[in-house]
């Protein structure tokens, strides 16, 4: 059993572990809060978890009745310590730590970043080691590599300013789109032009980081350009404002996945996270991975947002590998480095 509760989404997932190493999907139940942000244009820690609190019990009990299981049934509970909303973490640790001590099974406190590249095993079996992972959220934009899901994930290159989710989703307000920024981007800039604008490419230098990416200083190009041409009286081409600032997104985050994986011989890119399920990013992702002669995996977009089944399935992962469970006095850890898969 996983649960996960590190911002805006309660979910409950349940695997069951095979005696070769795979992992089934069994559950995956989510509840989110994001309706209640969305007037505040973005999440609001308090809400969030009181939003939690709310829906854990209900969506631990769907979980349940979707398997076709009872409490009973679990053997190890998994959850997230971290990265996270501090308060939001809580809710999920506490609640964890309660049906542990209840059921009498070993609690894993892990972490959500590996929760999101191991959920791909549910889709498309055992990761290759090593892999790399391109990890885009609201929250997180990594570049891992991966040699071990259990134990190993070490950190090539991440954002030194906005994730590429909280890029979309301060475009989105530029462009007066609802919230959360990244599904009404993707479509609006399908009937757009990518080439419409030039927007700058951030940490693309030949002195830049080979790595590491930024994206505020694309949200402010944007920014300025529709303001330019308010400021002229033109009407904003929102479709072509959309398609423009995804390519200069969806750009460097392959480019710079693509540089990793050659530099590093590794022949599998894993994308995972919310932003994971937008359109140009999966196409120019696969288009270059199939130049580069690497294997692309994209869980679908349903594993890619948080979810329960990626906790559970990483628990899973940590029981198979005989790690040892955490102890009850386990606590959250709003800063859990990606390092540390498990606590």
């Amino acid at each position: 059993m996983g649960i996960e509760s590190s911002c805006d989404e309660t979910g409950v997932g349940i695997v069951r572990l095979h005696g070769d190493g795979a992992v089934e999907l069994l559950a995956d139940e989510v509840a989110s809060s994001v309706e209640q942000h969305a007037r505040f244009g973005g999440v609001v820690p308090e809400v969030a978890s009181r939003a939690h609190l709310e829906a854990m019990v209900p969506t631990a009990t769907r979980a349940f009745e979707t398997a076709g299981l009872t409490l009973s049934d679990v053997d190890a509970i998994a959850v997230t310590a971290g990265p996270g909303l501090a308060g939001a973490l809580l809710v999920g640790v506490a609640a964890a730590k309660a049906y542990a001590t209840a059921l009498d099974v070993p609690l894993y406190g892990v972490n959500h970043l590996a929760g999101h590249i191991a959920v791909d095993t549910l889709q498309h079996g055992p990761l290759p080691a090593p892999c790399l992972a391109l990890l885009v959220s609201g929250g997180h934009t990594q570049l891992l590599r991966v040699d071990d899901i259990a134990s190993s994930i070490t950190e090539l290159g991440s954002t030194v300013d906005d994730a590429a989710g909280e890029a979309y989703d301060k475009v989105a307000r530029v462009l007066d789109l609802p919230y959360p920024g990244g599904p009404p981007i993707d479509r609006a800039a399908a009937d757009g032009d990518p080439t419409a604008i030039a927007f700058p490419r951030g940490m693309t230098g030949p002195r830049d980081a080979r790595y590491d990416f930024s994206f505020s200083g694309l949200k402010t190009a944007v920014a300025r350009w529709v303001e330019g041409a308010q400021r002229r009286g033109e009407t904003v081409p929102v479709a072509d404002v959309a398609a423009s600032f995804q390519e200069a997104v969806a750009d460097v985050l392959t480019r710079k996945a693509i540089r990793a994986a050659g530099d590093a011989g590794i022949g599998t890119l894993v994308i995972s996270g919310g932003v994971a399920a937008n359109s140009r990013l999966s196409t120019l992702a696969a288009q270059r991975c199939a130049e580069a002669g690497i294997e692309l995996r994209v869980p679908r977009p349903r594993l890619c947002t948080d979810n329960g089944a990626m906790i559970a399935a990483l628990g899973a992962h940590l029981v198979a590998a005989g790690a040892a469970p955490s102890t009850l006095d386990m606590s959250a850890n709003p800063a859990l480095p990606v390092g540390t898969v498990s606590v």
